[in-house]
């Protein structure tokens, strides 16, 4: 299973090696990562999706509240949420077959970015299931590079 698990941290160096070094260190894999500001001065929230079993989870938790920079540690794996994960792509776009790919991305949401002459670079914002099948959608075009902002969430009202 994977925990989405989110930590509201003083905006301080070395939190976030901390942090991660906390959950590497025994062996637990981080999926996903994202960390910004919130709109509180001096406070990030990290985001992350790691893994395992509800003993993981539990683990993982409790170490974490207990470093000193982490303000407050939430699991969101079953909470209702809005989460987000944006991707930059970049397709190989010889002219005869641009028309195609640019209507096709268009078709699954994604929006052009930059035109190139061999090339496009997309964008696509949405659920992580939603991004992969995407991505999967762009192979047979030659992907040429790839980034992922990893996902970001925010519990829905009534949540944790």
């Amino acid at each position: 299973m994977k925990h989405i698990i989110t930590a509201l941290v003083e905006n301080q160096p070395g939190v976030l090696a901390r942090v991660v070094g906390l959950i590497s260190g025994r062996g637990y894999n981080i999926e996903s990562l994202s960390v910004g500001p919130t709109h509180e001065t001096g406070i990030s929230r990290i985001t992350m999706q790691v893994p395992g079993d509800d003993r993981v989870l539990a683990q993982v938790t409790k170490q974490l509240n207990r470093l000193v920079d982490v303000i407050q540690v939430n699991d969101l794996t079953t909470a209702p949420l809005l989460h987000r994960e944006l991707v930059l792509l970049k397709v190989a776009a010889p002219p005869a077959e641009r028309a195609a790919l640019i209507k096709t991305a268009q078709t699954a949401g994604a929006t052009v970015v930059a035109e190139e002459s061999a090339a496009v670079t997309l964008q696509i914002i949405g659920e992580q299931a939603d991004v992969a099948a995407f991505i999967e959608q762009m192979k047979p075009y030659s992907i040429l590079d790839l980034a992922r902002s990893g996902i970001i969430v925010l519990a829905r009202s009534g949540a944790a």
